[in-house]
């Protein structure tokens, strides 16, 4: 067996001033969970140690903490596949405030999840006692959404929610989706409205850190493509994300190029007049950096060809 140093993350706000890391080391046994190597260093070596786990089996959520500095769900990640330069370091999930070692707030988490409403909302003019069956192909659609356990790895590692705190979040996002899609629900368009506006579906920055780090099948990042598809198709566009698709639209599909002095004003709206002005300090400092697009466009091969896939793109749609 080989010997391995866990460098845990330790830190009682009430008793320290600041967060520290602990060594311990740790004989690795083949087939071993993280969990199980957390659990066996709590019980042979330091039983202070704090962190949340329960069912062990991938299907509470309770145990993702980060693991050299990406969120994992411990009792479903291999001891041995973390190990560099014989050292594994474990941290609390981040984007959330730490209560004890390993242990953070999940308030911000579930605070988020509230905000849309994730349960049925069905059409009860009928009989409200009568069963609302689907076929095979309208479950398909939420299929892959339902296996989401609510860890929060997904919200641990999320870029946009490191700089916006009021921003969503995948996980919210993905169980929005699962009701969006769902053909027993009747909000859907009213759902689409609340999670297009600002901090919502559309400040995704598409780092894919969500999906990367999710333990099952649910894969945030693809359920906000597919919500901000569903909300194009049903004419939500009054917000910035979908116009700034619009106009992506619209440039490269007359023209084959992105006209990106068009692209910002149309993002936010030729009449929205706190939006435009807002947009003044950047295109300044752009200016004064020489970033700025330039008025004519230089000449692109096969440019034709680009308009050629917008236009039928156009036909499909009619």
């Amino acid at each position: 067996m080989d010997s391995v140093t866990f460098r845990i993350f330790r830190f009682d706000p009430e008793t320290e001033d600041s967060p520290r890391y602990q060594d311990y080391e740790y004989e690795l046994e083949p087939g071993v969970t993280l969990l199980n190597s957390l659990n066996t260093i709590r019980s042979k070596q330091d039983a202070t140690i704090a962190y949340r786990m329960s069912c062990g089996s991938a299907i509470c959520g309770s145990c993702a903490m980060r693991a050299n500095g990406h969120a994992v769900l411990a009792c479903k990640t291999q001891t041995s596949e973390l190990v560099k330069d014989g050292v594994i370091q474990i941290d609390p999930l981040g984007n959330m405030k730490v209560i004890h070692d390993l242990v953070v707030d999940l308030e911000p988490f579930w605070g988020s999840l509230r905000k849309v409403k994730p349960y049925l909302q069905p059409d009860t003019t009928n009989n409200p006692e009568l069963e609302r069956e689907q076929t095979q192909e309208q479950f398909l659609l939420i299929d892959d959404v339902t296996t989401c356990i609510l860890c929060g790895a997904c919200f641990s590692d999320c870029n946009a929610l490191e700089v916006d705190e009021n921003f969503l979040g995948p996980a919210t996002l993905a169980k929005a989706h699962r009701f969006i899609y769902d053909s027993r629900d009747s909000k859907t368009e009213e759902r689409l409205e609340d999670i297009s506006e600002l901090h919502g579906v559309w400040d995704c920055t598409h780092c894919a850190e969500c999906s990367t780090r999710c333990p099952t099948e649910t894969k945030p990042l693809a359920r906000i493509e597919e919500i901000r598809e569903a909300a194009m198709k049903a004419g939500v566009h009054g917000n910035n994300g979908a116009r700034h698709v619009l106009g992506f639209r619209e440039t490269v599909g007359k023209s084959g190029r992105l006209n990106e002095n068009y692209l910002p004003p149309r993002s936010v709206g030729f009449f929205n007049i706190p939006g435009l002005l807002g947009l003044l300090p950047v295109g300044i400092r752009m200016l004064m950096r020489g970033k700025n697009p330039p008025l004519i466009h230089h000449s692109i091969d096969k440019v034709d060809e680009v308009k050629k896939i917008f236009s039928r793109f156009e036909e499909y749609r009619k």
